[in-house]
């Protein structure tokens, strides 16, 4: 199907967000400021090469730059997930075949950041899909420098307890309609469905996408107030144990006859958890 990169969450500040995720037991690796000057990142990455990105205002930044940031809104709004990533090795292929599927793709745009080892990051990305890039498909990435020194900032996994992401769970307004649009963007298959009440949603997995669509099951429920103020994005991150079932859930969930265990949001702020 496609690469999953990375999965970006969002903040005001770096700091409380790295604090919050080492509580529930992930340290993170300060990444660097990004080539705008608006923002600095923190990540963990696993074994697959995907990565966890923690993204805040640089507290430098000016307050041009952090208004014009594409992800301003889930900066300043605190919001966690924000957007995903999947890598290509042919950015222009990957937007042109998107393109001829009726999915409008942004320009190619070249992005950077220098890490705290002075190695040089460079990559280029293109965002298909309206709204912020990421927030509904994935946007592309494509490295120029070598992917694994983006990855691996100390030339290995962080975190060996997950083996990478497993899914992004997308709050989505009409799970028919987000089928529908992934069905077009990449032929998924068709998609299987369930509820749960706990979680407060609808939910659908269209076919190998490592997706979870997620549609509020009432008005005023969580999901449907993230929905109202950052749109349709991703609202929650599943990992992929590496061993045997995790102890220490907070909550439990039983998504597709796959066990799910979510870490404590309130120490977090925002929804992770993990399938075994």
């Amino acid at each position: 199907m496609f690469r999953l990169d990375h999965v970006t969450v969002a903040g005001a500040a770096l700091e409380p967000l790295r604090r919050a995720l080492a509580a529930v037991g992930i340290a993170t690796v300060y990444g660097g400021t990004h080539q705008d000057g608006a923002t600095e990142m923190a990540m963990v990455s696993f074994p697959d090469g995907s990565y966890l990105e923690l993204i805040a205002l640089h507290p430098d930044a000016t307050a041009n730059a952090a208004g014009n940031h594409p992800w301003s809104r889930f900066l300043t709004g605190n919001a966690g997930p924000c957007a995903w990533a999947v890598s290509t090795g042919d950015l222009e292929s990957e937007a042109g075949r998107l393109r001829a599927c009726g999915i409008a793709v942004g320009e190619a745009l070249a992005n950077g950041r220098d890490r705290t080892d002075g190695v040089r990051l460079e990559w280029r990305t293109a965002a298909p899909g309206a709204g912020a890039a990421g927030s509904f498909f994935p946007f592309l990435i494509q490295d120029v420098t070598a992917r694994d020194l983006r990855a691996f900032p100390k030339s290995a996994p962080d975190n060996r307890d997950f083996r990478g992401i497993s899914r992004v769970v997308l709050a989505v307004r009409s799970i028919d309609s987000a089928i529908a649009r992934y069905r077009q963007a990449y032929g998924t298959a068709p998609s299987a469905k369930q509820d749960d009440a706990a979680f407060g949603a609808h939910l659908a997995v269209p076919g190998a996408a490592p997706v979870v669509f997620a549609q509020p099951l009432a008005s005023d429920s969580w999901l449907a107030a993230r929905l109202d103020r950052f749109g349709e994005s991703p609202c929650a991150i599943l990992l992929e144990a590496a061993g045997p079932w995790r102890s220490g859930a907070a909550a439990e969930s039983r998504w597709f006859d796959t066990r799910i265990g979510w870490f404590d949001s309130g120490v977090l702020g925002w929804r992770l958890g993990w399938c075994g």
